[in-house]
């Protein structure tokens, strides 16, 4: 049974940091890409970074790029977003993603969430 766990999430001032965790299970974690998705009351969801499964190679939404950290530990079949200097429009849910075979295999968590208010 395939399963993506997020934690982390709560309540932050801006400019405060959290860190994301996302466990997965029931799958090869290893060759998955993983992705972070977030969304805000009223948008669309959005995709916020991507780490590959083969090399690890890391991409990131223009308005995170320098404040967020994609990262994945694979012997541990969990996947991270450090997030930093975070600003009030971060606010949203933030979803774990993990697909594979040009989406044939695409996987979500129930998402976690994350405010940032004074």
């Amino acid at each position: 049974q395939v399963q993506l766990a997020e934690s982390g999430g709560g309540l932050v001032q801006p400019g405060g940091s959290l860190r994301l965790s996302c466990a997965a299970s029931g799958f090869t974690f290893s060759i998955f890409t993983m992705n972070w998705y977030r969304q805000a009351p009223g948008k669309e969801r959005e995709l916020v970074a991507t780490i590959t499964g083969v090399g690890s190679t890391t991409t990131y939404a223009g308005s995170v790029k320098g404040r967020f950290t994609i990262s994945r530990d694979n012997a541990k079949n969990t996947v991270y977003l450090q997030m930093n200097s975070l600003k009030l429009e971060d606010t949203a849910v933030y979803y774990c993603n993990a697909i594979f075979g040009r989406g044939i295999y695409d996987y979500w968590g129930q998402g976690t969430q994350v405010t940032v208010s004074s």
